[in-house]
């Protein structure tokens, strides 16, 4: 008997779910180790560090604001920044919508919570496949609290690492590091490259903008390049 002919439970989705997720959280949970030092690194408090985790709950933006905290960027640019680099939450929303319409709205909240990269992949995965969809919710529960659980554990460790390194140690070599192990492997066409490509290069000659704002006009410029790249006919 394989897995589809099994009778579909809330039991077996949600643990289905938790399953799946456990490979990716070799990944997630240095994340947030790294987030937590870093933090430390940035005089951000503990209380304050670990509410990030719990409230944001998005490693990259995270991490981000960490940075731009640390630098002494303003209030807003911080926000606008983190919304950029948050705007994809919008395409998963907008895939995954019609696979959860069915639900009420503490559903739909608790679930829209806990949607980030890592829990996304698995359970978009799983909705595209046969069986009973009135009850792979619970697998999308069991995905999103395991890396929530996770995220929030390493986080903590590594608040408590921080707290323990010499603060003339420079961490912060370790978010460009970070998001290039991230990017590179995901430039597999013109489009990307030239973003990827373009974003870099205004980043460096916008090194010197006021508040970080440099980053906003590589996004925005880098993304435009990418969209005419990919329009553009073979």
């Amino acid at each position: 008997m394989n897995e589809s002919t099994i009778p579909t439970t809330r039991g077996r989705e949600f643990w289905r779910g938790v399953r799946d997720e456990a490979p990716i959280l070799l990944g997630v949970a240095p994340f947030g180790l790294i987030f937590g030092a870093l933090a430390i690194a940035a005089n951000i408090s503990i209380p304050a560090a670990q509410a990030m985790s719990s409230i944001i709950f998005a490693g990259a933006s995270q991490i981000i604001a960490t940075q731009m905290i640390g630098a002494g960027a303003s209030a807003l640019v911080i926000v606008l920044v983190v919304f950029v680099v948050n705007l994809r939450h919008a395409l998963y929303s907008a895939s995954v919508a019609p696979n959860v319409q069915h639900l009420d709205s503490g559903w739909k909240v608790l679930l829209a919570y806990l949607l980030t990269d890592e829990a996304y992949a698995v359970t978009i995965s799983h909705y595209n496949k046969t069986g009973d969809p009135s009850k792979k919710h619970w697998y999308f529960l069991g995905a999103g609290l395991t890396l929530w659980s996770t995220w929030q554990v390493s986080t903590a460790l590594g608040i408590f690492i921080g707290a323990q390194l010499p603060p003339t140690w420079p961490l912060d070599f370790v978010l460009p590091l970070t998001f290039i192990s991230v990017v590179v492997p995901a430039l597999k066409d013109k489009a990307a490259i030239a973003a990827a490509v373009t974003a870099a290069l205004v980043g460096l000659i916008t090194l010197g903008f006021p508040f970080k704002t440099g980053l906003l006009v590589a996004a925005f410029i880098g993304i435009l390049t990418g969209l005419l790249v990919e329009g553009r006919p073979a």
